[in-house]
């Protein structure tokens, strides 16, 4: 094989695995960030997700409990750099589960998303929060 025919070889072979590298590189190292916790008999879940709507960037933010009793009524309350974004009140299905989400556009500098359970009627309560850049 002539010395040019490997060299066109190499850098094609070169090409083909540089491109994965460079969009593995372009993309964001923390578009996702889960919580997991105990709420009384059951888990909450938190998780934020980086989205873009309508050329917005933003987050999905999905918070739930399961394994709560079934049918229990329970209020989600979710902050946004700590100002209520949400407030509503849900039953968990016979699983004992219970979902809420919203998407929030993006704000200069860091985020701050939280959410809080309570049970209606009850004296449980649970959450957590996460920081985003």
């Amino acid at each position: 094989m002539k010395n040019s025919t490997r060299l066109t070889a190499l850098a094609g072979t070169a090409a083909l695995l540089a491109a994965p590298l460079t969009l593995a590189a372009i993309a964001p190292a923390h578009a996702d960030v889960d919580r997991n916790g105990t709420c009384g008999a059951g888990r909450y879940e938190l998780s934020v997700d980086r989205e873009r709507r309508a050329g917005q960037a933003g987050f999905e933010v999905d918070a739930g409990l399961e394994g709560v009793a079934p049918y229990s009524r329970w209020t989600f309350v979710v902050r946004h750099d700590g100002k209520r974004v949400l407030k509503v009140t849900r039953t968990a299905d016979d699983e004992g589960d219970v979902d809420v989400d919203t998407w929030r556009r993006n704000t200069a500098g860091k985020d701050k998303l939280a959410f809080r359970a309570t049970q209606v009627g009850g004296t449980t309560t649970c959450g957590s929060s996460v920081t985003v850049r």
